[in-house]
C-alpha cells in the first residue's frame, strides 16, 4: 500500500504528463475573443442612425418609392404606355438602390468596405432618384387618363421628388464637411511631416547615429 508521498509524487507526474500532452496537442482552445469574430452573426442594428434624419428620411425615401411602384402596378390599361413603362423603372430602381443603402447603413456594413467614398455614392443616388422622379411624374402627370391608381402614383412620386430633394442637400451638406475634414487633416499630417524633416536637418548628432 502506497504512503502520502507516494502518492503525492504519482499526482505530480500525472499532472506535468497532462500538462505535456496538452501542449503537444495540436487542438488548442481558441484565444481569440468572441467579440472580434467576423460573420453575419455580428451585424448589429444601428438605431442612432434610423433614429437620425437621414435614417428617417431613407425609410421615407423607401416607403414612398414602393407605394409609388404598387401604384404604378396596378394600371391594367394604357395608351400611350412609354410614360408608365419609364415610371415603373425609375420607382423600382430608386426603391432597390435606397433599399440597399438603408440596409448598408443600418446594419453598419459600409464601414467594412472603407475603398468607396459612401457619402458620395448616397449623393449621387439622391440626386439621380430626384431628378428622375420629377422627370417620370411631370411625364405621367401629362399622359395619365385621370384614373385612380395614375393619379395617386404621380402624387407619390412629386412626394418621393420632394424627399430625395431635401436628401440630396443635407448629403451635399455632410460631403462637404467630410471633404474639409479630410483636407485639413492632410494639410495637419503634411506640417507634421515638414517639421519633423527640418529638426532631423537641424540636429546634425541624429544625422551621424543614422548613418
Amino acid at each position: 500500500m502506497r504512503n502520502g508521498e507516494d502518492l503525492e509524487g504519482f499526482d505530480g507526474e500525472a499532472s506535468s504528463a497532462s500538462m505535456i500532452s496538452a501542449a503537444s496537442s495540436p487542438y488548442q482552445p481558441t484565444t481569440e475573443p468572441v467579440s472580434q469574430r467576423r460573420g453575419l452573426g455580428g451585424l448589429r442594428c444601428d438605431l442612432d442612425y434610423l433614429r437620425g434624419t437621414l435614417g428617417r428620411m431613407k425609410v421615407a425615401e423607401v416607403l414612398l418609392a414602393l407605394t409609388a411602384f404598387i401604384c404604378i402596378e396596378t394600371i391594367m390599361e394604357c395608351s400611350p404606355c412609354e410614360g408608365l413603362y419609364f415610371f415603373e423603372f425609375v420607382s423600382c430602381s430608386a426603391l432597390v438602390v435606397t433599399g440597399a443603402l438603408l440596409l448598408l447603413f443600418s446594419l453598419n456594413l459600409h464601414t467594412r468596405i472603407p475603398q468607396i467614398n459612401w457619402n458620395l455614392t448616397d449623393l449621387v443616388n439622391t440626386g439621380l432618384s430626384t431628378f428622375f422622379f420629377f422627370i417620370a411624374s411631370v411625364v405621367l402627370a401629362a399622359l395619365n387618363h385621370k384614373t385612380g391608381a395614375e393619379i395617386a402614383a404621380v402624387v407619390f412620386g412629386f412626394l418621393a421628388m420632394a424627399v430625395y430633394a431635401v436628401n440630396t442637400y443635407l448629403a451635399v451638406q455632410k460631403w462637404r464637411v467630410n471633404s474639409r475634414q479630410q483636407s485639413s487633416r492632410q494639410t495637419s499630417d503634411y506640417i507634421r511631416a515638414r517639421t519633423e524633416s527640418r529638426e532631423v536637418v537641424h540636429r546634425p548628432e541624429i544625422q551621424r547615429l543614422d548613418a
